[in-house]
């Protein structure tokens, strides 16, 4: 990787604002999108049998502690009164578009990707309220909300990371450590919440 003055050139797409693109980046971007999107297709699907059919019972029903229909059900499942998934559906097709005209070589400019990172913040945000939620207050799992966080996490981290200036902190810190501390904190809280009926 070479870097000069307000430009950083590597294996990746160069922005006209001089910031660049790595491929994983792009890539994640685009995978991250079509699993999210994924995810949320299967839960609205979920949702509207559950709504045409009390008695249905969605496939993600596993036991006492990985039920996604305790979780869709609830208030925090359809927090502005409509389900989450829909905001999921929206948001990661999105993501998946933006991800797919990064590989095929687009160029967006830096308002976009602030733009960008503010709605992933946001989502990120929201997942951490809705993983407290489903540890703390609901007391079961949605296996595909766990799939969304999964996601969540290092998108809002590579997407931070690509966003940080070159002398940043961020930077010195390896760039796998951070998703994977995420993974062992949210692990290590559902094992302690649960465990026992897990295991």
């Amino acid at each position: 990787m070479t870097t000069q003055r307000g430009t950083t050139t590597h294996q990746g797409t160069t922005t006209p604002q001089g910031t660049t693109t790595p491929r994983g980046t792009a890539l994640l971007l685009l995978i991250g999108g079509l699993v999210g999107t994924l995810a949320s297709g299967v839960l609205t699907y979920d949702r509207i049998r559950t709504l045409e059919n009390p008695l249905f019972t969605p496939g993600c029903n596993i036991n006492v502690v990985l039920s996604c229909g305790d979780v869709m059900t609830t208030w925090q499942g359809n927090l502005l009164g409509f389900p989450n998934m829909l905001l999921g559906i929206a948001g990661f097709a999105a993501l998946a578009g933006l991800g797919a005209a990064l590989v095929a070589g687009a160029l967006l400019p830096r308002w976009l990707w602030r733009g960008l990172w503010s709605g992933i913040a946001a989502g990120f945000a929201f997942t951490v309220w809705l993983i407290s939620q489903c540890l703390y207050v609901i007391g079961a799992l949605c296996p595909w909300c766990m799939v969304v966080w999964a996601v969540m996490i290092p998108l809002f981290w590579y997407v931070t990371l690509h966003l940080a200036p070159a002398g940043s902190r961020l930077r010195a810190v390896p760039h796998w450590l951070v998703p994977l501390a995420a993974y062992g904190v949210v692990a290590a809280l559902i094992l302690t919440r649960f465990g026992a009926q897990l295991l």
